[in-house]
């Protein structure tokens, strides 16, 4: 078994007794869907709020966006449960979840976006421009494949994954500037800081960055070589 299978399976078993809790008092899968958005948005606020009102070099509001988030993925993995448990399946809500699933990981890129750009990280801000560009394509590229009938699921950077990685990155930035404040470490050979703690938040971005476009560019692929073997099978059935 995976180590993405086992994690899975961990975080199952912790959130059962509450998935169990929110269908014997009627909670619909959508609405589990639609509280992990109306999180999502909060983060998005509290990185903007942070990037109006907080001084460059507080990275609490970081940390906090962060929690948010990771919480929030909380719900993205109880709403599948809430409707299997209790037996609440359906394709419209299938399409309710991923829907908002989207809005939810546009929001929060663009909150860090923001929070970059306004606390003057320009460049780095694109880093999370282009995490936001990948995890776009690696969902599409699935909806599309399936859509030609060809399951498209593989890859490394899935959302589990750059939910995981983007909020630890953030809490990670705002613990360690509780603790060590705006530290920065410099060499006498460069003009500018070779350590600063907003790293901590833009090196994970920018690993999801990377390889999160490296996964949509392997499901194209993938789906290149499934589809032509299919039109060869068609070319050789029509002769």
């Amino acid at each position: 078994m995976k180590a993405r299978d086992i994690a899975k399976q961990i975080i199952y078993r912790i959130i059962d007794p509450p998935v169990r809790g929110m269908v014997r008092i009627g909670l619909t899968p959508n609405f589990v869907t639609a509280t992990g958005l109306v999180l999502n948005i909060f983060a998005c606020a509290v990185f903007i709020y942070g990037a109006t009102h907080g001084e460059r070099g507080d990275f609490s509001y970081v940390g906090m966006a962060g929690g948010i988030v990771l919480f929030a993925g909380l719900f993205d993995m109880m709403d599948g449960q809430v409707a299997r448990i209790g037996k609440m399946s359906s394709r419209y809500g299938a399409l309710f979840d991923s829907v908002l699933d989207r809005y939810s990981e546009l929001i929060v890129f663009f909150g860090i976006c923001y929070y970059l750009i306004m606390q003057g990280y320009f460049f780095s801000s694109l880093f999370a421009f282009l995490a936001l560009i990948g995890s776009m394509m690696v969902s599409y590229v699935r909806a599309r494949a399936e859509g030609l009938g060809i399951e498209c699921k593989g890859g490394f950077m899935q959302r589990p994954e750059r939910v995981v990685i983007t909020a630890l990155g953030a809490i990670s930035c705002g613990i360690f500037y509780y603790f060590a404040g705006d530290c920065k470490i410099y060499v006498s050979v460069f003009k500018f800081p070779v350590f600063e703690p907003i790293l901590i938040l833009i090196v994970p971005v920018a690993f999801v960055a990377v390889f999160a476009n490296i996964t949509a560019i392997g499901r194209l692929n993938h789906c290149r070589k499934v589809l032509q073997e299919l039109d060869e099978r068609d070319g050789r059935e029509n002769k």
